[in-house]
């Protein structure tokens, strides 16, 4: 056999060993995004199944949450080390005593809107019926609704979309980025004058991020940065390829059978990447602002949300 053959099968069994002991060798994580599978998880879905997680030599497991376990529980149980939480709830779980760490910023805008009944001003409305998800997200809402003195009666449900469309609320809140478009195509008339984006007014805090319990961040300190730069090269792919982005969202929501469409997982991830970009810069940051916390910190302190201040240092790996 000729010496250059021998380097040849010699090279090729170096590199087979190398990455069999890389894949024996993988950290195990287990992701859990805050929600059913949908496009609003899609750069983490893109991570996956592109090999970019495996590429930097994690394992990484999606597990979505269900009605019985949420993505706190199952972080807050050690089943789960990584999780998207919005800002002002990671806020309000450190100050009740929870400590997380942000490690991954991928909004850089608020997606909060309130819809009221077609023609009428949600915020010259005082003491309406307000339907709001049972699981939270209304932080910002609750601010507003206190600081204009608007009274609003609020209505903790699963689902107030069709709620409000049977007429049983005078008002909602959505996403725009989800309910948004359900409201939609429910025939509801979405305006200018019924709808109010907090995004545009006083109110732009950044919402989903990437958390994990302070414990686990300083014991797997590479491990994490490695799920979050993977993560990151995710969300990038996603907006450089959003069809091929798309049929991989739909393999998720098919596989938990999630009722949904390719239309409206189009609409979700358009508004979820437009999301993403920073006003000021236009780019894709993917950090948390020192100043987005200032503000979410002064909203909710000012309206006993919070009862003492969430630095940026507490809310950051450092």
């Amino acid at each position: 056999m000729k010496l250059r053959n021998i380097n040849r099968i010699s090279t090729a069994v170096l590199c087979c060993l190398f990455f069999a002991g890389s894949a024996a060798f993988a950290q195990k994580i287990t992701f859990t995004p805050q929600w059913t599978a949908q496009a609003q998880f899609a750069g983490y879905y893109v991570a996956q199944e592109m090999g970019f997680y495996k590429e930097a030599g994690i394992e990484v497991d999606i597990v979505h949450p269900t009605i019985t376990q949420t993505a706190y529980n199952l972080i807050r149980s050690g089943q789960s080390q990584l999780t998207t939480i919005q800002l002002c709830q990671a806020m309000e779980l450190i100050n009740d005593g929870v400590p997380l760490v942000n490690v991954l910023q991928t909004s850089m805008n608020n997606a909060l809107v309130i819809v009221s009944k077609e023609d009428k001003n949600p915020l010259e409305q005082k003491g309406i019926r307000v339907g709001t998800w049972s699981s939270g997200f209304d932080q910002i809402a609750i601010c507003m609704a206190l600081k204009e003195r608007l009274d609003y009666q609020w209505f903790r449900v699963a689902s107030c979309i069709n709620l409000f469309v049977a007429g049983a609320f005078d008002a909602t809140l959505a996403m725009s980025y989800n309910e948004y478009y359900l409201l939609k195509q429910s025939g509801v008339k979405l305006t200018d004058k019924n709808v109010y984006r907090f995004c545009d007014h006083d109110y732009n805090v950044q919402e989903d991020g990437v958390y994990t319990t302070r414990s686990y961040y300083e014991t797997h300190k590479d491990e994490v940065h490695r799920f979050a730069e993977a993560s990151k090269r995710g969300w990038e792919w996603a907006a450089e390829h959003p069809e091929e982005t798309l049929d991989i969202v739909m393999k998720y929501v098919k596989k938990d059978n999630i009722a949904t469409n390719r239309t409206l997982q189009k609409l979700m991830l358009e508004e979820i990447l437009r999301l993403q970009v920073d006003r000021e810069s236009g780019q894709r940051e993917f950090r948390l602002k020192p100043e987005m916390v200032k503000l979410a910190n002064r909203l909710m302190l000012d309206n006993q949300i919070l009862l003492n201040e969430v630095t940026y240092e507490q809310l950051t790996a450092h």
